[in-house]
Formats: structure tokens, sequence, C-alpha cells
């Protein structure tokens, strides 16, 4: 295990709910120091209500300088320019990040400095910390997100996998893509807060004030509603059989107002991650209901392992890492073969959950870091660049 470094994380959002990035950081912030930049520059904003209201956010965040969440960790929203297509902005944005993190350094009293990205576009940074490390932590298909410039975004992906001493990927789709680029590529797929989501079979955990009058059985989802989710296809399944709840946890960048007249369809909006265990246990199945095409074939969904963890059954669209789970994932690709397959997959019982919660034991997110760590070579081939 990495000790007494201090690690410089670009990554977007620490207040969103936490993912890989944050799950990898607060481990490393038990015997390192972390810096995590709230990097914000990869899509260009649109003039839409949301995209304002995340600008607005974001100037409160520079404004609010460097925060101490928790031990060891730091957080710095730098103020730089979201044009990533501009060559000013990018010049622009390269003078003010370097010295916006140097400044925070001499704050924090860093120690020898690592670079983990979990954003593709930041190579234009390499060089400037007298870093010893860089590992780049490969969780999408960037160039496949909505807003974003693809050609932009796969040159600078290309030259970071390239300059990095380790590159970090999570799905097959994505280390066949990065390993020609660099030697050093591993594919390492997501881990899971164990202890936290099987509380969800192990303890006697109370319902949630929201969940306690809607009736079973009841298929759950939680995380980011964003345009990949498929609403339409849950839709259907909602009105196929309007017995069926379906619940859906989560804040929404999409037009939810076609869906909310449907009565068995539930917008519950973002509840507290340490809340997340007691909602599964309400539910009666884990639904992973995005859209197959390119983004979503280079996923690694971690809401999967949070689920099998809390004891649910999945079903989900077959998207490659989910349909590597065999038996414990039910894939369906429409809403006929949703509905069929949602009714197979109710009613599993207590024995069942404790087996699909406990397959997950050995999944846990230090064993992943640990993983990591090994393969960070000693001798950095990144100093040539």
């Amino acid at each position: 295990m990495i000790e007494g470094r201090t690690i410089l994380c670009f990554a977007s959002g620490y207040d969103a709910p936490p993912t890989s990035k944050h799950h990898v950081m607060h481990l490393l912030a038990e015997r390192n120091t972390v810096l995590w930049i709230n990097y914000h520059a990869s899509r260009t904003p649109t003039a839409g209500v949301a995209d304002a209201r995340r600008i607005v956010a974001k100037l409160r965040e520079v404004l609010g300088g460097l925060r101490h969440p928790r031990a060891n960790l730091h957080v710095l929203t730098p103020l730089v320019v979201p044009l990533p297509s501009s060559s000013w902005a990018r010049q622009l944005n390269r003078r003010l990040l370097i010295r916006r993190i140097r400044r925070a350094l001499r704050r924090i009293g860093a120690g020898p400095v690592q670079i983990w990205s979990f954003t593709p576009d930041i190579s234009y940074a390499l060089g400037h910390f007298d870093e010893e490390k860089v590992v780049y932590y490969c969780v999408d298909d960037f160039s496949e997100f909505t807003g974003y410039d693809r050609e932009q975004v796969r040159r600078d992906e290309d030259d970071l996998c390239r300059r990095a001493d380790l590159v970090v990927t999570t799905s097959q789709v994505l280390q066949d893509a990065k390993a020609p680029l660099n030697p050093n590529t591993i594919l390492v797929p997501h881990g899971v807060d164990y202890e936290h989501f099987s509380k969800a079979v192990t303890n006697n955990l109370l319902a949630p004030e929201d969940m306690q009058d809607i009736p079973h059985p009841i298929l759950g989802f939680f995380g980011l509603i964003r345009d990949w989710v498929d609403l339409g296809l849950l839709a259907e399944v909602a009105k196929r059989r309007p017995d069926w709840h379906i619940v859906l946890i989560g804040d929404s960048t999409v037009d939810l107002a076609p869906y909310r007249g449907i009565p068995n369809m539930h917008f519950l909006g973002r509840r507290p991650y340490a809340a997340l265990p007691a909602y599964c246990r309400c539910f009666d199945v884990g639904l992973i209901p995005f859209k197959v095409n390119e983004l979503t074939k280079a996923v690694n969904p971690i809401k999967l392992r949070e689920y099998l963890a809390s004891g649910l059954p999945v079903v989900s669209t077959p998207l490659p890492e989910a349909m590597a789970y065999g038996g414990a994932v039910h894939a369906a690709d429409s809403a006929d073969t949703f509905v069929e397959t949602i009714g197979k997959a109710l009613g599993a019982g207590r024995d069942t959950r404790l087996e699909l919660s406990g397959a997950m034991a050995g999944e846990r997110w230090p064993h992943k870091l640990d993983t990591i760590c090994r393969h960070l070579p000693d001798s950095a081939h990144a100093r040539q660049r």
C-alpha cells in the first residue's frame, strides 16, 4: 500500500454520490494526504437551466476555497474555463490550474507527489508538480458522453494513457481500447462497500418513511438519472404490470414530466448514501435499465455489486459487464422480456439473498486498491514525459 505521499486526484464532483473515485481516495487518505481537484473543464456547458445551476454551484465552490471534509483529504475547486475545444481556454486553464494547485500544496504541507486522474483530459498538467507517479483510472468511454468533444477527448486521453505509469480500466471494452497505448494497463473491475450494503440483509433496518406506503413487489433503482437510463422501458413495464411498483432514487437531468403521471412509478430524488441499505432492504429486485450503446457497453456499473451485496437479484439490460455475472444477473432487452425476467427474479427468499450478498465479500474496495498498488511500477517510464 502507498504511504506518506500526496495524491493529486483529478476528478469531478466530490460532493456527488460516492463512486469509485471516492472509495479509492478515501482509502488512500488513510495513509497519505489527498488533494482532490474538482475538475469541471471537460464539457462545454449548454444554455439550459441545469447547466446554469451547475455553474452557479461551481462558482460557490471556487469562492469557498480549499476545504477539508475529512482527515487527510482536502478538496479544491479551481477556476477553469469549460471550453475544452478552445486553444486559448486550454492555455488559460493550464496557468490557472497549476498556480492554484501549487498554492494549495504549500498550504497542506505536501510530501512526494503522485497524480491519480479519473478524468481523461489533464495531461497538460503533467510534469508541473515533480510527480513521481501518474495513474490514469479509466472508468468510462468519455468520448461518448453527451456534450463532450469526441475527437478532442480521444486525443487528450490517448496522450494521458501514453504518459502514465499505470492505466487502470474497469471493463473489458476499456481494457481492449487502452492496452495498446500503454503496456502497463490492467483491468480491475469495480469494488463494493460491502460492510455498508450487506446491512440490507444482516441488519433489521427500518423502512424509510417514503417507502412505507409503497406496496410490494418493489423494483428499485438508485443512481444518476441521465440520458442513458431507459425511462421509456421502465414506463412500459409499469403500465403492463400496475401491481408492480418502480422506485427510482437519484437526481435527474432529464425531463421526468412524462412519467410522473404513472401511478406505480415513484421518483424519490437523491437520498443520502448512508440510507441506501435501508432502501435496498425494501426492494425486491434491483434494476439496471441502461440503454445499450457505445457509452454503456464500456460501463461496469458500481450499483451492480451494491445491489448484490444487499442481497438483491438483479435484472439488467444486456450490458457486457453485467452479463459477466452469469446467474446472479438476469438479462432482458425489451419490455416483454423485462416483465418475464422480473417475474422470475421475484420471490427470492432470505437464503438466496444471503447467498447473493456473501458472494460479494471478496469484492471489497481495499482488495481492488491492493491490486492497483501492486502493479504500480517502482521506476517511472513517465519521467520521459
